[in-house]
């Protein structure tokens, strides 16, 4: 299996008519992707803007960030728009990197979050580094908050996608090869070394809590081998609204950091020979019978050590716990990666649950620590919202305009693979 990543630099995003790319600037032309968006009936109205890095905007609520990507031969974000799904991770996909689309709009739940171009928030994440093409999307009056976040999902996608097929008569690019081999070619491939797995947690708890693989809820599924490479190509997508400082947008799925960092060290320090997808669940009876489901999988890899990540707080922290401590009773060396919530004063416990086994710990932060945030020359979207979303409340809205929150507001303040500028250290 083989993977060629097409990176085309966007350091800046126009409105304008042909849409085009010239040289590191996207034009983008608000009519023709009105028209796209509004093929999707269940939508009122839809608008869009532009924020910049350095400028002083704000982004509110933010629902999902979307690298655009599009394969010239194959299908982008395989399985969500099609019936006869491709297998993603494989041939020529475009990429602009440095460019976002970002949705907003009305509030779907109460677990979105802000982005903020400069200021104190813009140093806790890396969008604020990025350009965001942003959507604004009004659904119908009977459109439920289900079928509202579907319809977000889906028109970000759409519009990721087509945006990304302009760069199809780029020739300017950077080129990532990323190649693959099959279970036993990976296992032999670097025998004196440890071999590594990533568990990879996802959000699959309903309730507007979901990520989708291939196009289907991944809450419906069992622990599942991946490759790094269909993750790179779009298989696995965003679709909840769990707490934005840890929520793993479409972006962070499609630049995950923990694979990046296990590709750059691959063949140097350890092996890395696969991926097991971890969907994270409500019930223990659940959690119990996918710790059984990815462990077995991680040992039919053959590992020697396991890196885990987690997505949203609270009890998604026991599956993170219960399949540590199996792999370690295994023999398997588990590293994992969390945020704490350990109170706005950082005394309180900082973790819901942990096991004696998890002592191989990289904490992201405390998601409770308050900023105080200057009031923005520009707000897209709606800034009362903040008094709905995780990490702000009804007194987040100071007089003169400024905003009080908890890093939880702030879309990837302390992401939980690691692709944040927050972290922590025992002194």
């Amino acid at each position: 299996m083989e993977l060629e990543l097409r990176k085309i630099a966007i350091r800046n995003i126009e409105f304008g008519t042909p849409a085009r790319i010239e040289g590191d600037t996207l034009i983008a032309d608000p009519d023709e992707m009105r028209e796209l968006i509004l093929e999707d009936s269940r939508i009122k109205n839809v608008s869009f803007d532009i924020a910049l890095p350095g400028s002083s905007t704000r982004i509110l609520p933010v629902k999902d960030v979307i690298e655009p990507r599009a394969k010239p031969d194959g299908e982008t974000f395989p399985g969500t728009f099609h019936e006869d799904m491709q297998e993603g991770g494989e041939g020529i996909t475009y990429c602009l990197e440095g460019c976002v689309v970002t949705t907003t709009g009305p509030i779907v739940g109460f677990q979105e979050g802000l982005i903020d171009m400069s200021g104190p928030a813009a140093e806790y994440n890396v969008y604020s580094k990025l350009c965001h093409l942003v959507m604004i999307l009004e659904k119908q009056d009977y459109v439920d908050p289900h079928e509202h976040e579907e319809v977000v999902r889906l028109a970000g996608l759409k519009l990721a996608q087509n945006i990304a097929e302009l760069g199809f008569l780029v020739e300017d690019f950077k080129s990532e090869v990323y190649r693959w081999g099959n279970i036993g070619e990976n296992y032999n491939a670097y025998p004196d070394l440890p071999r590594v797995v990533y568990v990879y947690n996802c959000m699959s708890q309903g309730l507007l809590h979901d990520s989708y693989l291939y196009g289907r809820d991944s809450k419906i599924i069992v622990p599942t081998m991946l490759t790094p490479l269909e993750i790179f190509d779009g298989a696995l997508v965003s679709g909840n609204c769990v707490s934005p400082g840890s929520k793993t947008t479409t972006y962070m799925h499609q630049n995950n950091a923990c694979i990046k960092e296990l590709f750059k060290r691959h063949g140097k320090d350890f092996n890395f020979v696969g991926i097991v997808l971890c969907p994270l669940m409500t019930t223990l009876k659940e959690k119990f019978r996918n710790r059984m489901l990815t462990v077995r999988q991680v040992k039919m890899l053959g590992a020697d050590g396991a890196l885990i990540s987690q997505e949203g707080f609270g009890n998604p922290t026991t599956d993170l716990m219960i399949v540590c401590q199996e792999l370690e009773r295994n023999g398997i060396k588990t590293v994992i990666i969390t945020n704490e919530d350990a109170g706005i004063d950082g005394m309180s416990e900082s973790l819901p649950d942990s096991v004696p086994e998890a002592n191989a710990i990289v904490t992201t932060g405390n998601s409770n620590a308050t900023l105080m945030l200057p009031a923005m020359e520009k707000t897209i979207g709606v800034l009362k919202d903040i008094e709905r979303v995780c990490g702000g409340n009804v007194n987040s809205i100071q007089p003169d305009g400024r905003l009080l929150v908890e890093i939880h507001g702030i879309m990837g303040g302390h992401n939980l693979q690691g692709n944040t500028y927050v972290g922590a250290v025992t002194i």
